[in-house]
């Protein structure tokens, strides 16, 4: 299969490029370009340009607003509030954390809800930018229904990921904690199912109920989630957070992200930043730092999203290679 070499500028390039084509508004195309041009950084291809002509696609179909502007529903001390408008949730996020971020600071706690919005991408690239703030960032953001209560076979809550993004020192984040409520995220079956590849089993169900190893099956079925009852109970406490605190559709009733099926998902994202300066003392860098010593120094054991930093500096290195039928489906979208 042939490919080419691409540096990360490039990358930014030709998402941005993709977007504006499809009818993506300026501002817009651009926050999600430079989440394209992170997802490649960390080596997280399934949130790269492998999404990008879904997005373009999701645009043309309405399933998005390109042209859509986020609104400032609330901001009243430590709440913030905004509406994506059917729009990309990334610019939304950017208007909210210009606020969320100096409330945080001020006030050593506030949080970000955002309404009628669409897929955030990787969760983790959000709360990573609370660290590097300086901020301990927790967010949520819901997803179209997949996942079945446990013991029962209709879906009723989303993959439904969470994130903690840490500080550490010099604007960097010392780890970020980024899963999903299933035991995979759904991206990754749909890029299995793409690549014509089987999952494992464990994964998820087919429509009747059954383990299964297609991917097409998974995908009209139901996903397992992570650790049984806990991870439902994981992905049922993100429900709460970013649809009903949120002001946003729960799962049950977004449209798919994936195909041009249904209007927006109008789903939602809810973030909580804290600023530890508030609350420990000082203490709290200090600990940070002994806590992530004491993981990374133990043999075979690594601090989450360290799999992430490697890749960064490999892409930093090598760039990143993309199969020349992916760049001529983008540039078709």
């Amino acid at each position: 299969m042939a490919k080419t070499r691409m540096n990360l500028e490039a990358v930014e390039a030709l998402a941005l490029e993709a977007l504006l084509g499809a009818g993506t508004e300026e501002t817009a195309a651009r926050s999600l370009a430079r989440a394209v041009r992170a997802a490649e950084h960390d080596g997280m291809r399934s949130h790269g340009l492998l999404y990008l002509p879904i997005y373009c696609e999701h645009v043309r179909c309405g399933k998005v607003d390109g042209a859509a502007k986020p609104v400032v529903l609330a901001h009243k001390g430590a709440a913030v509030a905004v509406d994506a408008a059917t729009g990309f949730a990334h610019p939304a996020i950017d208007v909210g954390f210009e606020r969320l971020i100096p409330a945080a600071h001020n006030l050593g706690c506030a949080a970000l809800t955002i309404r009628n919005s669409y897929n955030c991408g990787a969760l983790g690239y959000h709360v990573e930018r609370l660290a590097i703030a300086g901020l301990l960032g927790i967010g949520f953001t819901n997803a179209p229904a997949s996942i079945a209560p446990w013991g029962g076979v209709k879906a009723v809550i989303g993959t439904n990921p969470f994130a903690l993004g840490v500080p550490g020192t010099e604007q960097q984040a010392a780890f970020v904690i980024d899963q999903s409520a299933s035991v995979v995220a759904k991206s990754e079956i749909m890029k299995r199912a793409r690549d014509g590849g089987a999952i494992p089993e464990g994964w998820a169900l087919d429509e009747a109920g059954q383990p299964t190893e297609d991917p097409e099956a998974a995908l009209t079925g139901t996903m397992l989630p992570s650790g049984g009852y806990k991870g439902f109970g994981a992905g049922l406490m993100v429900e709460v957070m970013a649809a009903a605190l949120a002001g946003a559709n729960l799962g049950l009733a977004a449209s798919p992200f994936s195909g041009t099926k249904g209007g927006p998902p109008r789903t939602g994202q809810c973030f909580i930043a804290l600023d530890p300066g508030h609350y420990s003392d000082n203490t709290f860098a200090e600990k940070i730092g002994d806590l992530s010593v004491a993981i990374s120094q133990q043999e075979g054991a690594r601090l989450p999203g360290s799999r992430r930093i490697a890749n960064r500096r490999q892409t930093e290195a090598d760039g990143v290679e993309v199969e020349d039928s992916l760049l001529q489906k983008i540039r078709l979208s």
